[in-house]
């Protein structure tokens, strides 16, 4: 089917005169009317019926008109996206996150993502660092977001930022925790903590850590929500240990306690997740160049507290 000739009878169509449609395509009328002939003979149905004033539609010429418009309009897309310098980044990008970084990094990456390449749809997801990486393999996400990313085959981890992991206690009920500085990680040792469960990423760096040392920690409860964890903390259940910048809010309205950990100190690192080979894909690379700029941005402005971005991996 030739698409001239679908515009040809389109536009007699809409103007129902085959004297004026020869006008506006500049065309003879006698070679109009044959290819519009043309198609009739083509599709076996009569197209066009004339009178006296005109032409008028048949039921199946109203059908192809339909269709011819989708075609035109479709025609005419093509030909602006292939205008535009460079074309339009169209598409759709899954991304995963832990709770505590997505709320950081949630909003103002849609916001760039929005002004800069308004044509490609950004889902964002929020679990637990372990599960992050599980979504990724079994490709549900498609790119991922994780604390203290454990190296699997076939994913590559790229580290974005460290940040300084402190203890968080309640406000007003532990001296521990309203002293002004460091604490040690030895005298962590007794005290009860409330920790997300094995094998979540950020519970297996702490337990390295400690046995580095040759602590023992005394884990009093299981929590894999950090929501949950920091109100049974406020609430005097215990202490738990995450990065500084996810109780920012809770510290300033009085509402937790957090205290530096040093010798040795535990960091959060925060690192890219994907499949190997997924980067060379464009939607792909905008998300992470935008990632890499807006947090670049957060931690130069002191508006991601005790964090710090890492170098780029080739």
């Amino acid at each position: 089917m030739d698409s001239r000739k679908l515009r040809y009878f389109a536009v007699t169509a809409r103007l129902g005169s085959f004297t004026r449609a020869s006008e506006e395509l500049r065309i003879a009328q006698p070679a109009l009317s044959r290819r519009i002939r043309e198609v009739e003979e083509e599709l076996g149905q009569r197209l066009l019926v004339r009178h006296g004033r005109g032409v008028r539609l048949t039921p199946a010429g109203a059908a192809v008109l339909r269709r011819a418009e989708e075609i035109e309009h479709l025609i005419g897309l093509i030909k602006q996206e292939a205008s535009q310098q460079p074309p339009a980044l169209r598409g759709k990008l899954l991304l995963g996150m832990p709770p505590a970084a997505a709320l950081r990094i949630g909003p103002p990456l849609a916001a760039r993502m929005s002004r800069s390449h308004p044509d490609v749809v950004l889902s964002l997801r929020d679990g637990v660092s372990s599960l992050i990486q599980e979504w990724v393999i079994a490709r549900r996400i498609d790119l991922g977001i994780a604390y203290n990313a454990t190296p699997i085959d076939g994913l590559r981890v790229v580290p974005l930022l460290r940040e300084r992991a402190v203890l968080i206690g309640p406000a007003d009920r532990s001296a521990v925790t309203r002293l002004d500085g460091p604490i040690r990680l030895r005298e962590i040792a007794g005290l009860p903590l409330i920790m997300p469960s094995l094998p979540h990423n950020n519970r297996r760096v702490l337990e390295e850590a400690a046995a580095r040392r040759g602590v023992r920690l005394v884990i009093r409860t299981e929590v894999d929500s950090v929501a949950l964890t920091k109100a049974l903390v406020r609430d005097g259940h215990g202490y738990t240990i995450l990065s500084h910048a996810s109780v920012e809010e809770e510290v300033l309205r009085g509402e937790l306690s957090r205290r530096a950990i040093d010798d040795p100190p535990v960091f959060a690192v925060l690192s890219l997740i994907m499949e190997s080979a997924a980067m060379q894909e464009p939607v792909r690379q905008v998300v992470v160049e935008e990632l890499r700029a807006m947090l670049s941005e957060l931690c130069e402005s002191g508006a991601w507290p005790e964090a710090a971005m890492l170098g780029q991996a080739d």
